[in-house]
């Protein structure tokens, strides 16, 4: 069937499919009612004219037995001979000529049928009478008792039908009608939670849908849609402060590079070679800072190659790479194993071993250990420390303390954002814990074993 064709709104759809299955259903029951209700009416029926039939044949004394006494069942009665005359009738049906032409054999000596004649049907019932009757009243001649009443008007007309037809269509509307409202009231506040959803702009994404009560699925959608909301919220506003602050940030080298190249227009006789170095120095800052933006940007959606990574050989490896600094202390157990992308994981090692040997004094403490189902790196120095009102704002974009600033004039204040950002997309964690001397960042990570 052509999908156009069909309903756009689901609750007609579920009412159209429930009318079409109730037509099939009802239909079927009906069908299965007419046969059994005119099957028990032919069964009744047929036992009434049998049972009178033997009773007379069972009363008879004579070869002329006297004329029977019916019930208003079963009106007519007839006893006929062998030559298909009649001996004697019962009041209802005398005069008549013989009811029937069946004639039972021995072997089959009771038979029904219904038969018309005449513009009148009958139900009846044809009784041989037993030879060893038939020798004592008549001398072994057969005769035949045929015992009849009018056919049923259920059987004779389309009452019946007529009586379910109508039935199945009361039944279809009824069932057509409590899907309509049950669907109906079922799916409101699914409809109030798109009219809600439809009010809902980027400029405002506080408002939330309205939850009902339970655990049903629509409460679970309601839950669902908030949560998404809420999540959506938070990354438009994560994002909002991240465009302001990229923004402030590439304004100043952006200026300064405006400013360099416009005083080697307006001075020509100046050191233009001098005035291209520094221009070409702001430059590279400026694409340092957009790479690492664009890095924290690409850590965020998520997506990255993953692989079992050994934290202690990983830690080795970039401890090795930063000899030219401060001595770097490696203190590491058994294999520490987890799951995540190798280069971004090197990546938060080399910054941290980085960030820790231009502010210690004499060397920097790596450990590598398990802790319970997670892995622990800590990277410590013995330089001033962090106070700990800014230990949660040094990750945050593009924020560097005056002691960082120092000594790092280049940075772009990033690095740790992304180490964060780096913990994070891997499921752990990464902050600054107290210490007797110095910085103490340590991250944690699921183990391989235990990640989901």
């Amino acid at each position: 069937m052509d999908r156009r064709l069909l309903p756009t709104s689901i609750r007609a759809r579920y009412t159209l499919v429930m009318v079409v299955l109730s037509v099939l259903g009802y239909t079927a029951i009906g069908i299965g009612v007419d046969v059994i209700v005119r099957a028990t009416i032919e069964r009744d029926s047929f036992q009434d004219t049998q049972r009178a039939a033997t009773e007379w044949i069972g009363a008879m004394r004579s070869p002329v037995p006297a004329q029977p006494v019916t019930s208003s069942r079963v009106p007519y009665l007839q006893l006929v001979d062998s030559l298909g005359s009649v001996v004697t009738a019962s009041q209802g049906a005398e005069g008549w000529p013989p009811m029937s032409t069946l004639r039972p054999p021995y072997n089959n000596r009771i038979q029904s049928r219904t038969q018309c004649a005449n513009g009148r049907c009958l139900m009846l019932t044809a009784s041989r009478v037993s030879q060893q009757e038939a020798d004592q009243l008549w001398n072994g001649d057969t005769h035949i008792v045929y015992a009849a009443m009018s056919r049923p008007d259920l059987l004779g007309t389309a009452r019946l039908e007529f009586l379910i037809t109508a039935s199945v269509l009361a039944a279809t509307i009824l069932t057509a009608w409590a899907v309509w409202v049950l669907v109906g009231r079922t799916l409101r506040p699914v409809e109030a939670m798109r009219g809600q959803v439809a009010e809902i702009t980027v400029s405002d994404l506080s408002r939330r849908v309205s939850q009902p009560p339970g655990d049903d699925e629509i409460a679970r959608l309601a839950r669902t849609a908030n949560q998404t909301l809420a999540r959506l919220e938070h990354a438009m506003e994560r994002q909002r402060r991240f465009g302001s602050m990229v923004s402030h940030e590439l304004r100043r080298p952006l200026t300064g590079l405006r400013t360099q190249l416009e005083e080697a227009l307006l001075f020509p006789d100046a050191d233009q070679s001098r005035a291209l170095q520094d221009a070409l120095s702001t430059a590279e800052h400026m694409q340092a800072v957009i790479e690492e933006m664009l890095m924290l940007a690409q850590i965020s959606t998520g997506t990255r190659t993953v692989e079992p990574v050994d934290l202690a050989g990983l830690a080795e490896e970039e401890a090795a790479k930063s000899r030219d600094g401060a001595p770097v202390r490696l203190h590491t157990g058994r294999e520490v194993t987890v799951v995540g992308n190798r280069v971004q994981l090197a990546g938060v090692l080399a910054n941290l071993l980085a960030n820790a040997q231009r502010h210690t004094r004499t060397a920097v403490e790596v450990t590598v250990e398990r802790s319970g189902d997670r892995a622990v790196v800590t990277v410590q120095d013995d330089g001033d420390g962090i106070a700990p009102e800014d230990r949660e704002r040094v990750f945050q974009p593009f924020v560097r303390l005056g002691d960082g600033r120092r000594r790092d004039p280049a940075g772009s204040g990033l690095g740790l954002a992304i180490c964060r950002a780096v913990a994070e997309a891997h499921n752990g964690t990464l902050t600054i814990e107290d210490s007797r001397q110095g910085a103490r960042f340590t991250m944690r990570l699921p183990l391989s074993n235990t990640r989901r």
